[in-house]
């Protein structure tokens, strides 16, 4: 189905090929279970404790608090075959590494300890960013963090938090209230599960990731310990900066998963099928649309591996292509679900078969992590040049 010549394989270190190999065992059991959940929207907590028993938490944490790290390469790789899987179970995953990882990189070594062994044990995190006045302009949120001798105060909402009301730690956004309202105010502060005062308003009924929790919050004066502020006041913009730039390549992944998905099933269902005794793809216009998936499947994979090795290589200068790849692959999913429901016909149009649920899961990936629109905007900012 994926011409190794087409598609090739990122280059792994042998620890990860074998972690590989264990995640692509497990997804065949998510994939037989994905329907069900969807259907009912429950937690996919077997799929989870699957997850937990390979461990995968630990490969972006630290090895003082229990971690087994390998390169972001291979996280990518473990993410396309749990989201296409079951999408829902890949953003649930995704969403420890989305919370997590800026943790690990900017903790003291006494809050990573403090913090993260949680998260090697297999606990849940949460991002919290997206507020329902900012939306995709983070710097205008109006979450505020409020010192007061050795805590913090924390008051705001957040909505569509991906674990939300299910997590051990979230890493909030707000804005330090002696820094005034502007983006040098923005500071990154952790919340811990036990925190009193952290209120679940209610779970959103998406049309995608259903089994997945998003969640609107709120923080009523909540009180954490001012030694869960990373890094210190008004250093947020650079923790989440720094965020986007791996969590965009993550939903690309995510994205792409979803996008093998609806290709498999798109060829499969085309190669079976016949229309006056010759399969679908007998038909040239039929081989044209597997054949554009396909092309356009291995050039997002192919930015997505070079991507991930500049990350592995330590280059900070990725915005842009970050932002590229995402676009390009949250819109590649969302065609590449329809042209599968389009090839299936009638079929296509009915639950029995899973490229109806693969749109619903797909139109996230041209929301979450940025919108396309504003996407575009910011590569096209950085396209512009100054007025002489």
């Amino acid at each position: 189905m994926f011409p190794p010549s087409l598609f090739p394989s990122p280059r792994l270190e042998p620890e990860a090929v074998q972690l590989l190999d264990g995640v692509r065992g497990i997804a065949q059991k998510f994939y037989g279970r994905a329907a069900a959940y969807d259907s009912s929207r429950e937690f996919p907590q077997e799929n989870i404790d699957a997850i937990n028993s390979l461990g995968l938490n630990r490969m972006f944490l630290p090895e003082d608090v229990g971690g087994a790290p390998l390169s972001y390469a291979a996280y990518l790789a473990c993410l396309i075959e749990i989201s296409s899987a079951c999408a829902s179970t890949g953003l649930i995953w995704a969403t420890n590494f989305h919370a997590a990882g800026p943790i690990a990189a900017f903790s003291t070594p006494e809050q990573r300890q403090r913090l993260l062994p949680v998260m090697a044990n297999g606990g849940l995190a949460a991002f919290a960013v997206t507020e329902p006045i900012g939306g995709s302009n983070a710097t205008a949120m109006r979450t505020r963090l409020r010192p007061e001798g050795d805590e913090v105060v924390v008051d705001g909402r957040k909505c569509f938090i991906t674990n939300g009301g299910l997590a051990d730690i979230y890493l909030v956004f707000g804005k330090w209230t002696e820094l005034g309202d502007g983006k040098e105010a923005l500071t990154a502060i952790v919340l811990e599960k036990s925190t009193p005062a952290i209120n679940m308003e209610r779970r959103e009924k998406t049309i995608g990731h259903r089994a997945s929790q998003t969640a609107v919050l709120t923080f009523n004066g909540c009180r954490v310990p001012r030694a869960n502020v990373l890094l210190g006041p008004g250093q947020g913009m650079r923790i989440l900066l720094s965020a986007l730039n791996k969590s965009r390549p993550s939903v690309a992944a995510h994205a792409l998963g979803i996008a093998r998905a609806a290709f498999v099933d798109a060829v499969s269902y085309a190669n079976q099928r016949e229309i006056r005794g010759q399969s679908l793809l007998h038909y040239q216009g039929n081989r044209f649309i597997v054949a554009e998936l396909a092309a356009d499947l291995a050039l997002c994979e192919s930015m997505l591996w070079n991507i991930a090795r500049r990350i592995d290589e330590g280059d900070d200068d990725i915005a842009i292509g970050a932002a590229a790849l995402k676009l390009r692959a949250g819109d590649l999913a969302v065609r590449a679900a329809l042209e599968a429901i389009q090839l299936h016909g009638g079929y296509g149009y009915t639950e029995d078969y899973r490229p109806e649920r693969l749109l619903r899961d797909a139109k996230l990936m041209q929301i979450g992590e940025g919108t396309s629109e504003s996407l575009k905007d910011f590569i096209g900012r950085a396209l512009m040049t100054r007025d002489r």
